[in-house]
């Protein structure tokens, strides 16, 4: 859905921007929805598998020939780190295939099939940690997320828009779909070591986000750290949090994608993305910096907006998840996470408002910036879905969560950690024995 809605928007947007091969720029961008849609309705490991490499065609061609002036390093080392995380992964389908192969009597990529084989642990492990590092790259996760700079920098405003908002959430489809599934016993394992890198993640991003003087950049590296709370949520294996994170794929494709756009826009009038560059520009675009407020403070998960439902979630799944580990085992590292993660929030705050702040307000000083024109009509189309998305969501998120409830409860109930059911069930039973006096005083003055 997410894809569908976002690609005809990504080429409304290319109009102006792209001036050379047109054809092929428009064909290599409906070449990349087809392989996209195809990984996610693929029912098969090896159509994924086939899907999951064609996406790297397009990108590789729209990065190189579009791109800016480091687009070739940008996409050599986009391809390099992707295709070490396919091979990993087609390794691990391979051995699959032979499990299956041998429990089944026949070659079977179906992942119903895949479902019911029994892998012992240790080999699950190692499985999961091929299928792992394919997904993780492409989320990207730290630390593989070194890639995505450079990639977002270098690539046209329409691939930016598309690598944030739908290439790199199938990183973490592939952990919904696959890793998780395949492997239940190996990501119960591994789930301590996911969280805690996506932790470094949330924080480590938002820091590098700090530092970044060019817009583009600080966008960028503001993905590694929101996509840190979607990895957070979906390894904390809570119906807050799995149904938070799920929610959060589709608020960081709108969010970022929107970001991505408005910086596009700016560039293509001043052709400069340095934040010292600009100052005062609401005085003078009152309009696109409305816009891009409104987009900033979902950003930033202002209560009201998409980000907020999102987040919100997560934290209370994963916080839920940290109290019920350390009730149960006394272990106060998940708590610990928890603040860190919950420091994330503030840094997001913090340099998002810090760069509106520089671009937007103050006196409109650099004379370059006066003669800049406001949003156009085709722009404002471009920009009006994506703020209704952001209310839509933020004010109305039954529309949304109440589509996964059931399935994520069938998901939880197959794969949530024993001491997360264990808390819940003791909890269960002491608010049961502290109902039953009340009840029964109740009864006893209702006899009297």
């Amino acid at each position: 859905l997410l894809t569908t809605i976002i690609m005809p928007f990504t080429v409304l947007s290319s109009f102006r921007y792209i001036q050379k091969r047109k054809k092929e720029y428009y064909i290599w961008l409906l070449f990349l929805e087809f392989s996209m849609l195809g990984a996610f309705v693929a029912l098969n490991l090896f159509i994924f598998y086939i899907f999951w490499e064609l996406m790297l065609i397009p990108m590789f061609f729209l990065i190189g020939i579009w791109g800016g002036p480091r687009r070739i390093y940008a996409t050599i080392k986009f391809v390099l780190f992707t295709v070490v995380g396919s091979l990993m992964m087609l390794a691990g389908i391979i051995y699959l295939a032979i499990l299956a192969r041998t429990a089944f009597g026949q070659l079977t990529f179906e992942f119903s099939d895949l479902l019911k084989l029994e892998i012992p642990v240790h080999t699950q492990l190692w499985l999961f940690a091929a299928f792992a590092l394919a997904f993780a790259i492409k989320v990207p996760m730290f630390p593989f997320h070194t890639w995505l700079p450079d990639a977002h920098v270098e690539a046209p405003t329409a691939g930016s828009v598309i690598l944030a908002g739908v290439l790199l959430k199938m990183g973490a489809y592939g952990f919904v779909r696959l890793g998780i599934p395949l492997f239940g016993e190996a990501a119960l394992i591994a789930a301590p070591i996911m969280q805690t890198l996506a932790v470094i993640g949330i924080v480590y991003g938002a820091l590098l986000a700090l530092a970044q003087s060019d817009l583009k950049k600080l966008v960028a590296y503001s993905s590694i750290s929101h996509l840190g709370y979607v990895m957070l949520g979906l390894f904390a294996l809570t119906p807050e949090a799995v149904q938070g994170a799920i929610l959060q794929m589709v608020n960081h494709g709108v969010s970022t994608g929107a970001l991505f756009v408005l910086v596009g826009i700016l560039y293509e009038r001043r052709h400069t993305r340095e934040i010292a560059e600009f100052g005062g520009l609401a005085h003078q675009l009152p309009l696109f910096s409305f816009v891009f407020m409104i987009i900033t403070l979902s950003s930033v998960a202002l209560p009201g907006t998409n980000g907020f439902v999102g987040e919100f979630l997560i934290l209370l799944g994963s916080f839920k998840a940290a109290w019920a580990h350390f009730v149960m085992t006394q272990g106060v590292f998940q708590i610990v996470l928890m603040v860190f993660a919950t420091s994330g929030v503030i840094l997001g705050a913090y340099y998002m408002l810090w760069m509106v702040q520089r671009v937007f307000f103050g006196p409109l000083e650099n004379e370059k910036n006066k003669n800049l024109k406001d949003l156009s009509f085709r722009e404002m189309m471009v920009l009006l879905p994506f703020v209704i998305f952001v209310f839509w969501i933020g004010l109305y998120p039954k529309a949304f969560l109440s589509k996964m409830d059931k399935s994520v409860a069938t998901y939880i109930e197959q794969y949530q950690p024993e001491e997360i059911k264990n808390y819940l069930v003791q909890k269960a039973q002491v608010q049961i024995e502290e109902h039953e006096p009340v009840q029964e005083a109740t009864e006893a003055e209702t006899v009297h």
